[in-house]
């Protein structure tokens, strides 16, 4: 999981909990996401990678472009 690409499809932000859409097993699921930086705000659509995965079904992420 770590290292994966996915994309934003709910805001992810300080008080924010987001959802970042990722490829898993051959299809795409929803994942809760929080920044990994504390305060940064990623909006809908961006591209993000994944730093780190806490299962089930949450990841921390950052911008794939900075």
């Amino acid at each position: 999981m770590i290292g994966e690409t996915g994309r934003v499809t709910g805001a992810i932000g300080p008080g924010l909990v987001g959802e970042v859409m990722l490829r898993v097993r051959g299809g795409a699921e929803a994942f809760l996401a929080y920044a990994v930086e504390p305060g940064e705000r990623i909006t809908r659509g961006t591209l993000v990678v994944v730093v780190e995965y806490q299962p089930p079904r949450t990841v921390y992420v950052t911008s794939a472009y900075g």
